[in-house]
């Protein structure tokens, strides 16, 4: 089978000119989807590995979860080591499936075919990469020029109040909170916001592929500022205050139906996983994406995730199947 990259058209696909961005740092952690159990058998059985973004490993986690329980024989794990470093693993033939918050890169793609793997590229599901602050902050609305005034690789400001034409006076110490640079989501957002990809202040506290951290992290802090994936905003929603971002064609807020119409630009971005050509000749594997993908609407929005539109999804379970035919 020839490598080839699927992607599922939908309201997102504008968005990947951007070069689009999920997670990782050098304090790789590894998480297993423990079987809950199952009474009947179902004849499959074997080990999945999965690593990759951290962003979108809690919808793997619990597809995982699910798959199991039907078929209790089959052991799924996984890990958590950004998007890039999950890709490190999956070039090098370590994992089954990899979970990305952006594209796989042109260097990530020569890794693969240098180590001989083949893979295929699946949407599973929408994000609105989003900017949280302290509920304490006024600020209601930041533009993305705005945004890369804070997270810019020159930048000077040390307070709310060098930040230039806010919609709302605020004085207060900028303490910033963001993901390592093995991350998708700080892939996505340094591209997105500051032009080019890795470019960023390091006068951050880098909290890994931790999201709860920022979030520990802006609500401790009166002047805090973060980002990452929607889920972990609805997670906590409450105790952090999401900001509409301003891209030039007014404030919009990350919400489902903008992340979905691509109203909420720059920051919406689609979620993928990627399996290996193999994985279609292997029967267990091959039911576990069909799994994924039967249930990961309903799924995503059980956890807050962005579920795909009707087009996204059937271009996903076209490609599969597809994919499915070819290694018969």
């Amino acid at each position: 089978m020839n490598p080839r990259k699927f992607f599922a058209l939908g309201a997102s696909t504008a968005l990947l000119a951007l070069g689009v961005a999920a997670c990782g740092d050098d304090d790789e952690t590894t998480s297993e989807s423990a079987s809950s159990g199952g009474d009947t058998p179902t004849g499959l059985a074997g080990t999945i590995r999965i690593d990759g973004s951290s962003t979108v490993a809690p919808l793997t986690e619990a597809v995982a979860e699910g798959f199991q329980q039907e078929n209790p024989d089959v052991r799924v794990t996984v890990g958590t080591s950004g998007t890039g470093g999950g890709f490190e693993k999956f070039c090098a033939g370590e994992t089954d499936f990899s979970d990305a918050s952006r594209e796989i890169e042109a260097e990530e793609e020569k890794l693969c075919a240098d180590g001989g793997i083949e893979y295929e590229e699946v949407q599973v599901a929408v994000d609105a990469l989003t900017v949280v602050v302290n509920p304490e902050n006024p600020v209601t609305c930041i533009t993305t020029d705005q945004l890369a005034d804070i997270w810019g690789p020159d930048t000077t400001a040390t307070s709310w109040a060098d930040i230039p034409d806010l919609d709302a006076e605020y004085d207060e110490e900028l303490v910033r909170y963001g993901p390592g640079t093995d991350s998708g989501t700080f892939d996505y957002f340094t591209e997105a916001i500051n032009g080019e990809e890795g470019v960023s202040t390091k006068d951050y506290n880098n909290v890994g592929e931790d999201d709860n951290a920022t979030v520990t992290g802006v609500t401790g802090d009166p002047g805090g500022i973060g980002y990452f994936g929607f889920s972990f905003f609805i997670e906590n929603e409450g105790t952090i205050k999401a900001l509409e971002v301003d891209g030039g064609e007014g404030c919009v807020a990350p919400s489902v139906e903008t992340a979905q119409d691509g109203s909420y630009a720059p920051l919406a971005r689609p979620l993928f996983i990627y399996p290996r050509a193999e994985v279609f000749d292997d029967e267990t594997q091959t039911a576990f994406i069909d799994y994924y993908l039967a249930n990961v609407n309903s799924v995503a929005e059980g956890l807050g995730f962005i579920p795909l539109t009707d087009e996204q999804l059937t271009a996903s379970e076209d490609a599969v199947a597809s994919l499915e035919s070819e290694s018969k």
